[in-house]
């Protein structure tokens, strides 16, 4: 994950993020890509996996303290993958597993988790009442690269359709969406986006 790359489409979005052109993002990736392209005004819908959060005390702390946390409880622990499934699990046999030693949150000792929303989650309230809020100002919502199965998404589609905002949606494929939008685009995001910067001069 550390060693992943802004892709075009990243980076477009990042261009017209740089230009004024957008009230503001609301991504549902969890990879910080947006940011590391450049963008700015980025809400990250789900969460970051840059970040872990307590279960007790709510604090957030960068995941790089956590790996360094880990790495020092766990001297020369080096265990070797069993398999890695389709999802991104890691499978490890039994015996590393026993032998590795988990870390606390450093404030209260409670149980540390990606900050991220996890399936059958929901989105904190403040985060959703902004973005509902960012809808409010936009002229218009552009929908890229979602199929808007995920309610947390597709809520602000029929927000915008509900104050009447135009919703563009670009994707590869039929979308839940598609009915409230007043267009769509079955197109691959890289090379699409690429040219809209290029036509905005």
């Amino acid at each position: 994950m550390a060693r992943a790359e802004p892709n075009d489409g990243h980076r477009a979005v990042a261009e017209v993020s740089r230009r004024g052109l957008l009230t503001g993002i609301i991504t549902q990736n969890v990879d910080g890509l947006h940011q590391t392209a450049g963008a700015f005004g980025v809400t990250e819908l789900h969460g970051s996996l840059h970040r872990v959060i307590c279960l007790s005390c709510g604090q957030r702390t960068a995941r790089t303290e956590l790996d360094r946390r880990l790495r020092a409880a766990n001297p020369g622990w080096d265990a070797r993958l069993a398999t890695v499934n389709p999802d991104g699990d890691a499978v490890l046999d039994d015996e590393a597993t026993e032998s590795f030693q988990v870390v606390d949150c450093s404030a209260c000792h409670g149980v540390l988790k990606p900050d991220v929303v996890f399936f059958g989650e929901n989105v904190p309230r403040p985060r959703a009442e902004a973005c509902h809020a960012m809808v409010e100002r936009s002229k218009a919502l552009v929908v890229l690269g979602s199929s808007l199965t995920v309610m947390s998404g597709f809520r602000y589609v029929r927000h915008a359709a509900r104050l009447q905002r135009p919703v563009v949606i670009v994707n590869q494929g039929a979308t839940r969406g598609d009915a409230y939008a007043a267009a769509t685009l079955d197109a691959p995001l890289g090379r699409t986006l690429t040219d809209l910067v290029a036509a905005l001069g």
